[in-house]
């Protein structure tokens, strides 16, 4: 499942909520860390948050805490009134007393922080009645640059909570408007601190993360369109060299990897099976150095591969008989390592 995040200091936009649920978002978080002077407002807000979620169908979970639960007139032996605000769970973090979780996972979808639940206290929980069906674990996003988590400790968590039957959420970052006052990306992974939002996205499924929501308030629509049509392609963000041409097209169109997966290339089916380029002059053009993410066509010098278009997984050296006709931008070239054989891909030109 995709999710956004919606920060109660902002104009609540039903719009912009419209937007998410159209490319096929269905989960909302919002946390409750509440100014004193502020507590009527954000209350007012999180049941606006709540009706919009209820009248398109998403969940809307709220992390909160005690401080924030009186600040709301509410504590937790009255937790379940946010229901009726338009909330599904609560994300209830460290210190909360085991018989309360409990409670209100059988009332509601509890998240339980993947931070410092330890496996002594989930076996724990599970033993004295916990309903894991209600019940998921939730990473932190990390705003500070270098305090993400590792990947093989974020592995090991993973694998320790689905084993006993709970599903997992992790943040990746968005790539517009970030969150201040750092505004450096909110993401799950250190290393998705630098990746595209879709690059993140990607890498995240593949490790079989169960929902994933994004921790920033915004993506560019380039981004939400990679998220929107990740079932179905890979959309890959490239910079163009020289005026757009047939090769850009096809990409453009969207193309398969051949089957045969190559160790140092993607090589797109169509490109001489079409035989597009079999009359066509291909001419020695910009034969530079292949750095990682490359996007290549064979020229005339190559005989019968003329007209194969790659993208290159590693850098390779200049080579007189491959023209480089576009870039991946940074931000994408980790999605490089997920187009498999036969995997359908695509290039949008920015």
């Amino acid at each position: 499942m995709l999710g956004i995040s919606v920060y109660l200091q902002e104009r609540i936009e039903e719009e912009k909520i419209r937007r998410y649920y159209v490319a096929g978002f269905r989960s909302l978080f919002t946390s409750l860390h509440i100014p004193e002077e502020d507590a009527s407002a954000y209350r007012t807000k999180l049941q606006l948050l709540g009706s919009i979620a209820s009248s398109l169908d998403m969940e809307l979970i709220a992390d909160i805490s005690t401080a924030s639960m009186e600040k709301l007139n509410l504590d937790w032996n009255s937790a379940e009134t946010v229901l009726d605000w338009g909330l599904t769970g609560l994300r209830i973090d460290y210190g909360i007393e085991d018989d309360v979780i409990i409670r209100l996972s059988q009332k509601m979808k509890v998240a339980l922080n993947a931070s410092t639940l330890t496996k002594e206290q989930l076996e724990r929980l599970i033993e004295a009645g916990l309903r894991t069906t209600h019940t998921e674990v939730w990473h932190n996003f990390y705003p500070r640059p270098e305090t993400g988590l590792s990947l093989s400790d974020f592995l090991a968590k993973n694998l320790l909570f689905q084993t006993h039957g709970l599903k997992v959420q992790a943040f990746i970052p968005g790539d517009r408007n970030l969150r201040g006052p750092l505004y450096q990306g909110l993401p799950t992974l250190e290393q998705h601190r630098m990746y595209g939002t879709f690059a993140a996205f990607t890498e995240l499924k593949a490790y079989n993360v169960d929902k994933i929501l994004i921790g920033d308030p915004d993506v560019t629509d380039e981004a939400l369109m990679q998220l929107k049509d990740s079932t179905k392609t890979i959309t890959l963000r490239a910079q163009p060299y020289g005026e757009l041409a047939e090769a850009h097209h096809l990409l453009e169109k969207g193309t398969h990897n051949r089957p045969d997966r190559a160790r140092d290339v993607i090589r797109s089916e169509e490109s001489r099976m079409s035989g597009m380029f079999h009359d066509v002059e291909v001419k020695p053009f910009n034969c530079i150095e292949r750095n990682e993410g490359s996007i290549t066509i064979d020229n005339d010098l190559y005989m019968r591969y003329k007209g194969e278009i790659q993208i290159t997984r590693r850098n390779l050296p200049q080579d007189n008989k491959v023209n480089v006709i576009g870039q991946i931008v940074p931000e994408d070239v980790p999605l490089l390592n997920y187009i498999e054989g036969s995997e359908h891909f695509r290039v949008i030109w920015v």
